[in-house]
């Protein structure tokens, strides 16, 4: 029986694409890396290399040390200056970032549907691919109506050793949390990357609002649908789990 459920958030609890989003993003982190000495596009190739440690060596230290490593590498950076760079980073997380928040589609469904979820005594886990600080998913979160003390577990860059697609990206959180992958539900945008949790054994449900699916990935083959039929489903199956505790309260 799923007692948990694990939310993605990008382009599944908050609406826009992963184009409109870099769009948006970039200029300002831009003009943040040069307020403190940095070539932007040179800072930018940084990133992208420290992008690309996290999500390629999994497992080695946390997502956190493999992307300052990747990104003070490339630009030889010293030890005091990547301080600057990471500091620089949250300030702008905590407010410039939300400038990008005008890209967003608005919807209820997502402040709703997890304080739901949550209300009927489920678990719920913030799944979001944990390639930024917490302070960055906090400021997303708030974009959604939401906040930390409305999820048992989130999933950042300091927290996690792995990224979306791997497996173990799924298998750290579930060992963290004592779960069982046959106790979950996995909704998410992207079928590549959140439905491979799917290969654990944990139900899925792709969600299609803002599908992102660059691998051409047939997505019949998962239950799919708009977070609002997502929020139908999940509630259909809250109450049939209540209905079923009576039932055996009452024998």
């Amino acid at each position: 029986m799923i007692d948990t459920i694990m939310f993605d958030l990008d382009g599944t609890l908050l609406h826009f694409s992963q184009a409109a989003f870099m769009h948006a993003y970039f200029p300002g982190l831009k003009k943040v890396l040069a307020g403190i000495g940095l070539d932007p596009d040179s800072a930018i190739a940084a990133l992208w290399t420290g992008m690309g440690k996290m999500t390629r060596d999994g497992g080695n230290g946390s997502n956190k040390q493999r992307f300052w490593e990747g990104f003070s590498g490339h630009l030889g950076l010293a030890e005091e200056m990547q301080s600057r760079v990471e500091d620089a980073c949250n300030n702008f997380y905590v407010t410039d970032f939300h400038a990008v928040r005008s890209i967003l589609a608005p919807t209820d469904v997502s402040r709703r549907l997890v304080r739901a979820m949550a209300s009927k005594g489920y678990d719920v886990i913030l799944a979001t691919n944990p390639v930024f600080p917490l302070c960055a998913v906090e400021s997303r979160l708030g974009w959604a109506g939401l906040e930390t003390s409305d999820f048992l577990y989130i999933s950042h860059y300091s927290n996690s050793s792995y990224c979306k697609p791997d497996p173990s990206y799924f298998s750290e959180i579930l060992q963290k949390m004592g779960k069982e992958p046959r106790n979950c539900l996995m909704a998410g945008n992207n079928p590549s990357e959140d439905m491979v949790a799917g290969v654990l054994g944990a139900e899925t449900f792709l969600v299609t609002d803002c599908l992102e699916n660059e691998a051409g990935v047939d997505v019949s083959a998962f239950r799919n649908g708009t977070l609002a039929q997502l929020e139908e489903y999940l509630m259909r199956s809250a109450d049939r789990k209540e209905s079923e505790v009576r039932s055996q309260k009452s024998e």
